[in-house]
Order: structure tokens, then C-alpha cells, then sequence
């Protein structure tokens, strides 16, 4: 069996049997939000190291589907926030198709979270307000990164970095073509590992009156 076969073998071999607990109808808060909530409050007594890293799926107008980590930085009743350059291949993609998933996977509790969504710009306000919470390195990296395109080398990189370093020497202001997403949820799935594979998923769906049905999914 060569070495490749061999890889697919071993990788066909992994399983886990998960009984970390179970998911049921009745321990689902009424809107898919406040249950985040709670979800996350397990994720960070759990120690889980960033528990707001998030998947962000995008899709672009030739149909292509791309997917990134990022990091979640705000939730409420509108919906989940996250930060980025807006010239990135995201932005890029959310500027001509605004749907997009978001994906939170807990493996260490057994859990994930799917987000479905739209997004759209967070205003200039609250873009400026948590750029100013970030620490100086990175406030000087989005000036220095012009995300997802082509960089000659590491040094060329670097040097970038130095002249932002050079050029704002005091307070660093926000980048033009920096900024932020708002994603509003119209459906979201909580997703609990059980044993036999038969895992617990209960989706919240947005209806027309702004309300939420809830259903439960076959794993």
C-alpha cells in the first residue's frame, strides 16, 4: 500500500464518540442570540483558546465559494460584528453578494454554531471606536497590509510596516478601506455532539413577523 493510500487509511480510522452531553428542545433560550449567549458564556469557562474565532464564508459573483477565520468582536440582538480590511477578497465578496455563513466550531465542548445570514457596513462610529481599542501593532498592520493582494516578499511586507511605524509616529487613524460587518442572522443552528453519531441540531429559522421557528435536523 503506498504511502498515500496508507494517509487515507489512517485518516478513514479517526472517530470520536461524543458524550459530552445532549442538546434538547426545551434548553433552547426563545431567540438564537440569547442562546449564543450562553454557548459562549460554556465556551469561555471552558478554556477554550479564542472562542470567538470564527469561520466567514463568502461567495463571489462567478459563484465560487472562499472561507476565513476572523474573529468575532461584538453580538447582540442585530447580530454578530466582525472587523476587517474592506478591499480583502470578503469585502470584495460581500460588497456584490451580502449572504454569507458563519461557523463556530467548539470541538473541545462537542459543539458547533451555523450562522446564515446577510451583511452589511458597520457605521464609520463604531469603526472608529473599536479601531482605537486595538493595540498599536495591529492599528499599524491594516495600514500596512493591503489584504489578499499580491506582496512581492516578506521584506517588501515589513517595509510597509516601518513606514506606517514612520508616518504615524503618534495616534494611528482608521484606514479609509478599513471597516466592519454587521451579520444578521436568519437562520442559526446549534449543533451538540452525541453518541452513534446521532448528533442533536436545532435550527432557528427568522419568520416574516421578525419571530423565530425552531426545528430539529437528522445529523
Amino acid at each position: 500500500m503506498g504511502a498515500d493510500n496508507q494517509d487515507v487509511h489512517d485518516l478513514a480510522a479517526l472517530r470520536h464518540d461524543y458524550a459530552a452531553g445532549g442538546l434538547d428542545e426545551a434548553d433552547l433560550a426563545a431567540d438564537p442570540v440569547t442562546m449564543f449567549q450562553r454557548w459562549f458564556a460554556d465556551a469561555r469557562a471552558g478554556g477554550l483558546r479564542e472562542p470567538n474565532a470564527m469561520v466567514v464564508s463568502t461567495v463571489s459573483s462567478d459563484l465560487r465559494p472562499s472561507s476565513r477565520t476572523v474573529l468575532l468582536k461584538g453580538i447582540g440582538p442585530d447580530g454578530f460584528r466582525f472587523f476587517t480590511n474592506l478591499g480583502s477578497r470578503k469585502g470584495a465578496e460581500l460588497a456584490t453578494n451580502h449572504h454569507c455563513a458563519l461557523l463556530f466550531p467548539w470541538h473541545d465542548l462537542e459543539r458547533q454554531v451555523r450562522v446564515e445570514g446577510t451583511a452589511t457596513l458597520i457605521s464609520r462610529d463604531d469603526v472608529g471606536a473599536y479601531f482605537a481599542s486595538r493595540p498599536r501593532g495591529s492599528q499599524l498592520g491594516a495600514w500596512a497590509s493591503s489584504q489578499s493582494q499580491q506582496v512581492a516578499d516578506r521584506a517588501a511586507l515589513e517595509s510597509s510596516y516601518d513606514e506606517a511605524e514612520r508616518r504615524f509616529p503618534d495616534e494611528v487613524p482608521v484606514p479609509e478601506g478599513w471597516g466592519g460587518y454587521l451579520v444578521r442572522p436568519d437562520v442559526v443552528e446549534f449543533w451538540q455532539g452525541r453518541t452513534g453519531r446521532l448528533h442533536d441540531r436545532l435550527v432557528y429559522r427568522r419568520t416574516a413577523d421578525a419571530g423565530w421557528n425552531i426545528t430539529r435536523l437528522a445529523p
